[in-house]
């Protein structure tokens, strides 16, 4: 596009004040749209991220990065650790619903909402006046857990929501049965998502609105790695074959399903890329297991150099990837993927031939040897997941298709 617009990102977390893969993709997008010479807004909620256990620090509310083409707008609020628990339960930006409105009511062309549940709930989607975008990262709009995983246990069959968030000591939103989330999505032109499967099942779980699929995009592998020595990996001179975890340590990720099962006789490790909640638990139900080590926290691009050298990533999830980040940073590395067949995940694997499925745990490590003893295979996959990214994944790929939505978003709001 070669006219400059100018942008708002809404998103409860950025980085450094985020967790997961949406603060990253936020981050990504932006950069990407800065260096082009567009204008970005971001605002996010630092209080927020310290509600959730994040360690905030003395940062500026705002910050400017290149050049001033990228604004970070990082919101605090005199009521503290309250205002996103206020929002939490009210569905509104409760005491920043002010500032809020008045910087989306800047002359924008473009409003791009992504995790808004704790920066400003549904009702800042009637905020400003822009073309609105809404990318769907995870569930919220339709699971108030955000992520379709029916009492901490299993991927939803179907909706429980009192029951299961009670289980999962939430406290209820009142407002989700009030009609003000259908009301305020109608003030959205495109809700865009990650997966077909994301898609269909906004759709199965009431969404209504214009939707159309975006995958993610990571930005193009660099050639200079650090040694796998240095990459958060044991010193090894020569580090034997490895299977990668990269991910959050929590309970619907999986790894208790793995670890069990992950093979005593094969010539290769299981190496765990992450910290959580479940930390403890897992090294705990290891501890006997010779071939499984945990890296810890892995920051980029010693994260890549793992990722370029292991056998395959594996992604045992047991609930709903909407498209998971790093299957995507596996396949830029020509990296295999060994997933379970379910949500999102399967979708990545089968469109992009990059790698192999599995339903029942015990069909796991089957995968795995396939896998280590046929490099053959191992390389096509690779090889096949790589052709994906280039063609689906890059920055480049993705802004073509992001501002032809733009402009379809236009015609049909005009």
């Amino acid at each position: 596009m070669s006219r400059r617009l100018r942008f708002c990102m809404v998103t409860t977390f950025y980085p450094p004040y985020g967790f997961g893969g949406d603060a990253i993709y936020v981050q990504r997008l932006s950069r990407e749209l800065a260096a082009r010479g567009h204008e970005v807004d971001v605002v996010h909620s630092i209080e927020a991220y310290r509600a959730l256990g994040g360690k905030a620090g003395e940062r500026p509310a705002v910050v400017e990065e290149m050049d001033g083409r990228l604004r970070i707008h990082g919101l605090r609020s005199p009521a503290g650790l309250l205002w996103p628990l206020a929002v939490q339960q009210t569905g509104g930006p409760a005491f920043r619903a002010r500032t809020l409105r008045a910087l989306l009511d800047r002359d924008y062309d473009v409003i791009h909402y992504h995790n808004i549940s704790l920066v400003g709930g549904p009702e800042v989607l009637n905020y400003g006046r822009a073309i609105k975008l809404y990318t769907m990262h995870e569930y919220w709009l339709v699971c108030p857990t955000h992520v379709l995983f029916r009492d901490g246990v299993e991927a939803c069959p179907e909706p429980r929501c009192l029951t299961c968030i009670l289980r999962q000591k939430r406290p209820p939103q009142l407002w989700r049965y009030t009609g003000k989330l259908a009301r305020a999505a109608r003030s959205v032109d495109l809700f865009l998502a990650l997966s077909r499967f994301s898609l269909e099942m906004h759709r199965a779980r009431g969404l209504e609105g214009r939707m159309e699929v975006l995958p993610t995009f990571v930005p193009r592998p660099s050639e200079e790695l650090p040694p796998l020595t240095e990459a958060g990996a044991p010193e090894n001179a020569t580090p034997p074959p490895f299977f990668l975890f990269a991910g959050r340590l929590e309970r619907l990720k999986g790894l208790h399903t793995l670890i069990p099962v992950f093979p005593r006789n094969i010539a290769a490790e299981l190496w765990i890329a992450g910290e959580g909640s479940e930390s403890a638990a897992l090294r705990r139900l290891a501890a006997d297991h010779p071939g499984v080590r945990f890296l810890g926290h892995v920051p980029e691009p010693r994260l890549s150099a793992l990722m370029r050298a292991a056998v395959a990533l594996v992604m045992p999830s047991l609930c709903y990837e909407a498209s998971p980040l790093v299957v995507a940073e596996a396949y830029r590395q020509g990296t295999p993927v060994v997933a379970r067949r379910l949500g999102g995940m399967a979708e990545a694997v089968e469109d992009a031939a990059g790698g192999l499925l599995y339903d029942k745990d015990e069909e796991c490590p089957e995968a795995l040897r396939r896998l280590l003893q046929s490099p053959g295979e191992r390389r096509r996959f690779g090889e096949s997941g790589r052709a994906a990214y280039e063609r689906d994944l890059t920055p480049e790929a993705h802004l073509e298709r992001y501002f032809q939505l733009i402009e379809e978003a236009g015609e049909t709001r005009r």
